[in-house]
């Protein structure tokens, strides 16, 4: 459940988000939690990245202290992180003339909703890495000391799957090189290549390169690992 209003402003407000592949259906509480009815009361709703709002707000008049749950439809075209904001607008009934206006707090969606592991022949890998114009160079920035943790904690975080054979990731080396590889829902390919060496201090150094046929994939994962990689 996402707060999207203060506990202390006249309208109370927060959201269920659920994810179903394309679509992202927001269940929205609202609570008038003046002494007073709000009129022409409207949840408005916009979008950034590859979102779009199906359906047109609603108006309602909701009584002093009175609650109403809203629906809202979101349709997903790619694999970019989106952000849903808007603010709840309302005329007070002691005064048509006065509108009105809630700010709401951003809903952040997370695109690891819609990236999975996947696999491909290191053919295949070579073939899109040298196609795919789009790259994030990510700076390895962590606390973590041990190669094979830090790219279990890249895996975890970015749904990818390591290609790279077991056997050449075993043994005590200072240098771990790996090939990741990762799907969306719709069909865009994510590739990564770990490239991280160890000093005698136990400080990893190293980069991340991400590339895509899109940019907003690209930018959203390096995202993810920047945010993430601290371990």
């Amino acid at each position: 459940v996402i707060q999207l209003t203060g506990r202390s402003d006249p309208i109370y407000s927060e959201a269920t988000v659920t994810v179903h592949q394309y679509d992202i259906l927001l269940d929205i509480l609202v609570v008038n939690q003046s002494d007073s009815t709000m009129q022409n009361l409207t949840v408005e709703l916009a979008t950034m990245g590859d979102l779009k709002l199906c359906e047109r707000p609603q108006s309602y008049t909701l009584a002093s202290h009175e609650s109403i749950g809203i629906k809202a439809n979101i349709k997903v075209s790619s694999t970019e992180t989106g952000v849903i904001f808007g603010n709840i607008v309302y005329d007070s009934a002691t005064n048509p003339n006065d509108r009105s206006c809630v700010i709401l707090n951003d809903i952040h969606i997370d695109i690891m909703d819609y990236i999975t592991p996947a696999t491909c022949t290191a053919t295949q890998f070579r073939s899109m890495w040298a196609e795919f114009e789009w790259e994030n160079k990510v700076v390895v920035n962590t606390e973590v000391k041990s190669l094979r943790e830090y790219l279990d904690t890249i895996l975890k975080h970015t749904n990818m799957k390591c290609l790279t054979s077991d056997s050449s990731l075993e043994g005590d080396c200072d240098f771990l090189s790996a090939n990741l590889y990762a799907k969306s829902s719709f069909g865009e390919d994510a590739l990564a290549n770990i490239s991280v060496e160890r000093h005698m201090e136990g400080r990893l150094e190293g980069f991340v390169r991400i590339r895509s046929k899109t940019q907003g994939i690209a930018l959203s994962l390096g995202d993810k690992i920047t945010m993430k990689q601290k371990g």
